[in-house]
């Protein structure tokens, strides 16, 4: 078998070691391990998935694992990798932002069993530190001259915008992160992207100084697509792991349309599947491009790390609606979700009660350009109800329901129309 660091770069976790031993170290013993997550919205997106993903793999393989939520760093916003600084967030909207994180990344880690995550907020122990004391016990161990040497900071002071002393302070905060958790937990190895290295660095010298023992990091590759672009910017927009910004259909369909030059490497790093499954999933990918299995495989399984098994069967069951699967069983949420951009008529429930058929509500809704012409399309074989062919000019009733308010009409393979029923 693999070593779990073995594993790991191989997926294509792996950017860079403090220490050339750390995959020895990992193959002998059962590390604590932990990653940040500043709260500086209510909710992770997709961009996140990577350290959670990395995380869930050291639980897995017996490592205890820690979830650090920075309630007191996001008070003062990352530098790495920005041009210019975060604006800054009130005290009740970080506090808020943090449970909501919080409560995201226990559903994402296990938290039961004989390993179970921890989770903690840094503000528990930046609220109540005395400046002074602060800057004695904490700010004597960090050296200036290797401070500005950081990549995050150098870039930033050649810059025209130039670095507040704020967020040149953030780099001793994540630091004393490592050395309290060190301290609490025995933690020896942090998590983080290719760009926290210099936040890493300034963690495991800290604990070197104060404590005279070696810790460890490990950065993790940041996620581009084939293209070059951030991974999990769609439109402008983060894709989101909570289900009110970021709709597990939206999220599914965003991981269906993946490139072919994208989808194995999303495969080993956001699903838990073989080297066997994803080698599988690449030829079918080299040799039935058309089919998109590994792309249909990828969304599901990331629907299910997300949201949930039975969230992932349903939208699974939603995509084939779109080409012409069966639409009974879907929720209301779903079915609404789904042909949110289909245009929709209204059908008071009384109407249905009395009955009223097929070809009238054709050319009532316009997929028909008349009567007679719906009565011509309903004749050929044409026309469908919840995806399902009618034969003849049937009249609906309430049995034709979808859901307990939806009626799904169609003409031809794409040309759909539904029925909202009120009253």
């Amino acid at each position: 078998m693999k070593s779990l660091f073995d594993s790991l770069n191989g997926r294509g976790f792996v950017a860079r070691l403090t220490h050339d031993e750390l995959p020895s170290k990992l193959a002998r013993e059962k590390l604590t391990v932990y990653a940040g997550f500043d709260p500086t919205a209510d909710s992770l997106h997709l961009g996140h998935l990577v350290p959670i993903m990395a995380l869930a793999h050291f639980q897995r393989a017996g490592h205890r694992v820690i979830a650090l939520v920075g309630g007191g760093t996001a008070g003062i916003g990352d530098p790495s990798g920005r041009s210019s600084e975060r604006n800054l967030l009130p005290d009740e909207v970080v506090a808020a932002n943090a449970v909501a994180i919080k409560n995201q990344l226990s559903q994402l880690l296990a938290t039961d069993g004989d390993n179970p995550a921890v989770f903690v907020n840094n503000c528990d122990w930046f609220d109540d530190m005395k400046v002074m004391r602060f800057a004695r016990d904490i700010g004597k161990h960090f050296n200036m001259k290797v401070m500005l040497a950081k990549d995050s900071v150098k870039s930033r002071l050649e810059s025209e915008n130039g670095m507040s002393f704020t967020e040149f302070m953030y780099q001793i905060f994540q630091g004393w992160d490592f050395l309290h958790l060190f301290e609490t937990f025995g933690c020896t190895l942090q998590l983080g992207g290719r760009d926290q290295w210099g936040n890493i660095t300034a963690g495991t010298d800290l604990v070197r100084r104060v404590r005279r023992e070696s810790v460890f990091g490990m950065t993790l590759e940041l996620v581009t697509t084939a293209s070059g672009e951030k991974f999990g910017k769609s439109a402008g927009n983060a894709v989101w792991l909570d289900a009110n910004r970021t709709s597990p259909w939206e999220l599914f369909q965003f991981m269906v349309t993946q490139d072919d030059a994208d989808v194995v490497k999303l495969l080993k790093l956001f699903t838990f599947l073989s080297d066997e499954e994803i080698e599988e999933l690449e030829a079918s990918t080299a040799n039935e491009p058309n089919a998109r299995k590994a792309q249909r495989k990828l969304a599901f399984e990331v629907t299910a790390f997300i949201h949930g098994r039975e969230t992932a069967l349903e939208m699974e069951r939603a995509a084939a609606v779109m080409f012409g699967g069966e639409i009974a069983g879907l929720s209301e949420a779903t079915l609404e979700t789904v042909f949110a951009s289909v245009p929709s008529t209204e059908v008071k429930a009384e109407e249905l009660d009395a009955g009223i058929s097929l070809s009238v509500l054709l050319a009532r809704t316009g997929l028909a350009a008349s009567l007679t012409k719906a009565r011509q399309l309903i004749s050929g074989g044409g026309a469908y109800i919840n995806n399902v062919r009618v034969q003849g000019d049937v009249e609906l009733s309430r049995r034709q329901l979808a859901t307990a308010r939806h009626i799904v009409l169609r003409l031809g393979k794409k040309n759909y129309h539904v029925l909202k029923v009120v009253g």
